[in-house]
């Protein structure tokens, strides 16, 4: 079977291995966007996640003709009016580090008791190609910690406890975060798509 080729349209290394691992099964070969340094820091200028990840796929796409898959993903705290969402990768300032937004984070919700740190991950998973553009959506519900647990995953995943688990994503390890995490859940969505809608990976369901 001929091997596709896709950029997937982030800078971010921890985004790609996900990314990489959920696609595993998949006869595509996904390039990384730092092959291409020409095309530079993609601005994500989108109101809302959905624009956001449509903007970063249809960037790559027509900048190398490459089909392209991106995502956006929005931390919702709900006792802060579903902030950071479109903001959670720059929440702390534009450059900011995974442990800044974190502690950010943290220290605005001091004063919030248990039962009100009800959060949820949502992530935007898009698809671009010559001739269509497809999205999917996931999401898991927790509540926000009062410190960091755990070392592993990345971003706020120290300080998401996962609903009903019992544990933080960053007590997870990489395996079994992939059974819960937003960003799988998105793009397991989007695979059903690009199932029904790509006929050279139809019969690849079992990879979703």
């Amino acid at each position: 079977m001929p091997q596709l080729k896709w950029v997937v349209a982030t800078q971010n290394q921890d985004k790609l291995r996900e990314i990489r691992t959920i696609f595993a099964g998949f006869p595509v070969t996904l390039l990384e966007l730092k092959e291409f340094p020409h095309i530079g820091t993609i601005e994500e200028t989108g109101t809302t996640l959905q624009e956001n990840a449509l903007l970063k796929a249809r960037t790559v796409h027509q900048a190398l003709g490459y089909p392209a898959v991106a995502d956006d993903t929005g931390l919702e705290v709900d006792a802060l009016g579903g902030a950071p969402g479109i903001y959670t990768a720059r929440f702390a300032g534009p450059r900011a580090t995974y442990r800044q937004n974190q502690d950010q984070l943290l220290t605005l919700m001091q004063t919030i008791p248990t039962q009100n740190r009800v959060a949820r991950f949502r992530t935007c998973a898009a698809y671009v190609d010559d001739s269509q553009e497809m999205v999917a959506e996931g999401v898991v519900e927790g509540h926000i910690t009062r410190e960091p647990l755990g070392n592993h995953g990345f971003g706020y995943d120290p300080v998401f406890l996962v609903e009903d688990t019992g544990r933080t994503f960053g007590q997870m390890t990489h395996g079994e975060k992939q059974n819960y995490s937003h960003r799988s859940r998105a793009f397991k969505a989007l695979h059903r798509l690009l199932i029904q809608s790509l006929p050279i990976i139809k019969g690849k369901e079992t990879a979703a």
